[in-house]
């Protein structure tokens, strides 16, 4: 692997780029927004400013790191040159689909095709290309630089020397493989979702508070964070989306989304990123503070 080409400027894409220029990789980060690109480098220039605070990395391997990764604005410009391509745009079927076509006419014909998709079929993107032993998984865990997860997941026709590739790249990342098959939510979302479906559940039936439901997770269970928190941390649309997908392709109601849920995502309380969920973020603080809407 020479030249790393990541899609998508958010939260994920801009960790994926992080992750793979501090290990040395060139890295091409694609975007069709150029302010969501300087965003994407501002957030990774603090990212790495805290590593060298915490002296986990030197100023110099910050300098390097920066260095490693360019923008672009232009698929075709951005993946021309690639060994790998690792998608990380929205959680969205249609537009991962036009992505993917997109990938397959303009990379090269020997480069992998990898998404960073939490639930949606790795089969079904890869039918979007003319090359489905070449489409994979590759699922990181957010944050990316910290979280040492990496859900690696087998389409169909995934080729075995593909995964084998994957899976030795991403222990040169420092992280830790798991290669799973390809059915609804993977084995991270498939637990995940339904657990914290179960928990919004709870609060919708009045078995217990916001507070009291993450406190019996977090220390009963040895959880670090407690679901209602963690989808909040997600976003609740994203919950949302996963469940669905779950919900469709199993066709198994223990999978339907709980109506809560769906009520908040329709109305726009989406967790930290709309600053409201099931609990109050303001700005500056850490103070966790549930809901006025849960009280």
């Amino acid at each position: 692997m020479h030249q790393i080409a990541v899609i998508g400027a958010g939260t994920m894409g801009n960790g994926i780029a992080h992750v793979f220029a501090q290990h040395n990789y060139k890295v091409n980060l694609i975007d069709v927004s150029a302010p969501a690109l300087e965003k994407a480098l501002g957030v990774i220039q603090k990212n790495l400013d805290r590593q060298v605070a915490k002296e986990s990395i030197t100023a110099e391997v910050k300098t390097q790191t920066l260095q490693n990764i360019t923008s672009f604005t232009s698929i075709a410009e951005g993946v021309k040159n690639a060994s790998l391509v690792v998608e990380a745009a929205t959680e969205n079927s249609a537009l991962k689909l036009k992505i993917f076509a997109e990938l397959d006419q303009h990379a090269p014909a020997d480069a992998i095709l990898a998404t960073n998709t939490s639930s949606i079929s790795i089969t079904r993107i890869a039918a979007a290309t003319k090359r489905p032993e070449k489409v994979i998984g590759m699922h990181f865990m957010n944050p990316v630089p910290v979280m040492k997860l990496v859900e690696i997941i087998n389409g169909y026709a995934t080729d075995k020397e593909v995964t084998s590739t994957i899976v030795t790249l991403s222990e040169k990342l420092g992280k830790v493989p798991c290669v799973v098959n390809d059915y609804p939510g993977f084995i991270a979302n498939r637990i995940l979702m339904p657990m914290i479906n179960e928990a919004i559940c709870s609060l919708y039936e009045g078995v217990a508070g916001v507070q009291e439901i993450d406190t019996v997770m977090k220390l009963g269970m040895a959880h670090p964070m407690g679901p209602l928190q963690l989808a909040d941390f997600i976003g609740l649309d994203v919950c949302l989306s996963i469940l669905q997908v779950l919900h469709d392709g199993f066709g198994n109601p223990k999978y339907a989304p709980c109506p809560l849920l769906v009520n908040m995502v329709t109305a726009g309380y989406l967790g930290v990123k709309t600053g409201e969920g099931f609990y109050k973020y303001t700005a500056g603080s850490k103070d966790l503070v549930v809901s006025s809407r849960f009280k």
